[in-house]
């Protein structure tokens, strides 16, 4: 199970709808989307240290009105220009190691699924759990899907599939490079923290897990 953000790229949801906001609107619709992100930010800010899941669906509301056909259609110009320059060099190692390994692979991302689409496909992972957006009309509402992916949810999202595939978590691996995912970390059997934040490297060294640099 591998988180994405900060763990197999250095780029983030920010980022992410970055890219969206300047590619798919007028210049006018750009600016009023940067300017309202901007505002948000310490508000933005304030939520993610209290709670993660409180902090995604706060930050995905940016994305009402946004197209979802225009939004899968960028999907593989966002792994060109944000993804592909920002992935961490040991990342396709790390994963392609596990494959070899006999690993069942699966991407445990907050991030949205179509974003994520050709991420999977390039890793060839096996699974895919994100967030999705509601769209009404093709247009997002700005509202997330139920389960909304963070904190405790990705455990239940990793109990579901193990026992989807009568998997043995006490045998499966999880890296992540953030505190707020201790949860799913402590919920496999093989956990490793990878270019961890003070915290998370501060408990793994701690209790003994694996950490990497990627």
């Amino acid at each position: 199970f591998y988180d994405f953000d900060g763990t197999l790229v250095s780029s983030n949801v920010v980022t992410q709808y970055a890219f969206f906001a300047r590619n798919l609107g007028s210049p006018l619709e750009t600016v009023w989307r940067y300017g309202k992100l901007l505002v948000s930010v310490p508000r933005l800010l304030a939520l993610e240290r209290r709670s993660r899941r409180r902090f995604n669906i706060a930050f995905y509301r940016h994305y009402r009105g946004m197209k979802r056909d225009r939004l899968e259609e960028m999907a593989d110009r966002l792994f060109e220009r944000v993804f592909q320059p920002s992935l961490f060099a040991g990342a396709r190692p790390l994963v392609e190691a596990d494959k070899a390994a006999g690993f069942r692979t699966v991407l445990v991302s907050g991030s949205l699924d179509f974003a994520l689409v050709p991420v999977v496909r390039r890793f060839a992972f096996d699974h895919l759990i994100a967030n999705s957006l509601v769209f009404a009309g093709g247009v997002a509402t700005g509202a997330l899907a139920a389960p909304i992916i963070a904190e405790q949810e990705k455990v239940s999202a990793i109990e579901r599939l193990c026992r989807k595939y009568n998997v043995d978590s006490a045998r499966s691996k999880a890296y992540s490079d953030s505190v707020s995912d201790l949860p799913m970390l402590e919920a496999v059997g093989l956990p490793c923290a990878v270019n961890p934040d003070p915290r998370l490297r501060r408990i793994a060294e701690q209790r003994g897990w694996g950490v990497l640099k990627l």
